[in-house]
């Protein structure tokens, strides 16, 4: 774990792997989040550079108030120059999917891998909140009457989560999580998860609750304008991000190729594919 400082003087919580190379795959946590969540994945990537970066508000990372999808490719960058990174692949997971895809903006990107990522809030093609489970339900209803009513939202319900314990993860999960996702939550990987959490909202609940407020506005860039390739991987039986999210994202990014796996859940997608994921990552560094 490391702090870089941003040009405009704020901390830039992150993670690497030490790999001395100028080829890397930078990973986008979900939502709450932050970067040393991907730490298990690392150990699959020897030779080839791994980034991760908590987003603004989260874990060590200074606020930016007012952050959207689109802004974050800023701070990414700056990170990216500093590693000498010129070519890359960005892998986003739940709340990290669209600004994984936000990193194909970037000249050095050669593609992205969203893993049940979130779609773009105000198209009449996308029912955002269907097939979410209630506790998104109030969580977004409350982000949609703006920033008063989503902080009175996360002081009342980021305790939780802020303080969680592994044994009382799939308790405070709610009716987010169904049976793949509870199978895949062992007592290790609860665990894990739940010092992720613990670490994400360790200086307080900004970065969630600006998570909430970018992703009920449009991501600010066009999808359609997409040229790089793009996998989505999505499960059926999700109710933090519903199947059709990324079924979505699929029909609107034109290089997007849907992975569709019956039977996985939110959590249990990236628990059990881990290595084709990074071999897909792998294979794009390799040919582009």
């Amino acid at each position: 774990m490391a702090i870089f400082q941003l040009k405009d003087g704020r901390a830039f919580d992150y993670i690497s792997n030490d790999v001395a190379s100028d080829t890397a795959i930078l990973f986008h946590h979900g939502t709450p989040g932050e970067c040393t969540g991907w730490q298990k994945w690392f150990s699959d990537l020897t030779n080839v550079g791994a980034i991760a970066a908590s987003r603004p508000g989260y874990g060590l990372s200074d606020r930016r108030k007012g952050r959207t999808v689109a802004s974050d490719i800023d701070d990414q960058s700056e990170l990216l120059e500093f590693f000498g990174i010129k070519k890359f692949v960005s892998i986003g997971w739940s709340g990290g999917g669209p600004h994984a895809i936000n990193m194909t903006r970037h000249p050095n990107c050669v593609g992205a891998i969203t893993l049940a990522g979130v779609g773009e809030w105000g198209n009449k093609d996308l029912d955002f909140l269907e097939g979410m489970g209630p506790e998104n339900h109030e969580e977004f209803g409350a982000a949609l009457n703006g920033e008063a009513d989503i902080e009175n939202w996360m002081k009342k319900n980021f305790p939780a989560f802020a303080n969680v314990q592994g044994s009382e993860l799939i308790e405070s999960f709610g009716g987010l999580i169904g049976d793949a996702d509870k199978k895949a939550l062992t007592p290790e990987v609860a665990e894990e998860d739940a010092k992720s959490f613990r670490r994400a909202l360790s200086k307080g609940y900004y970065g969630w609750l600006d998570d909430d407020l970018a992703f009920v506005q449009s991501f600010g860039f066009n999808l359609g304008e997409i040229d790089k390739p793009v996998l989505v991987w999505q499960g059926d039986d999700d109710f933090m991000v519903p199947r059709a999210h990324s079924e979505w994202l699929a029909k609107h990014i034109p290089t997007a190729k849907l992975n569709f796996v019956p039977g996985h859940g939110h959590i249990s997608l990236g628990e059990s594919y881990r290595s084709e994921i990074i071999g897909q990552a792998i294979g794009m560094l390799n040919i582009f």
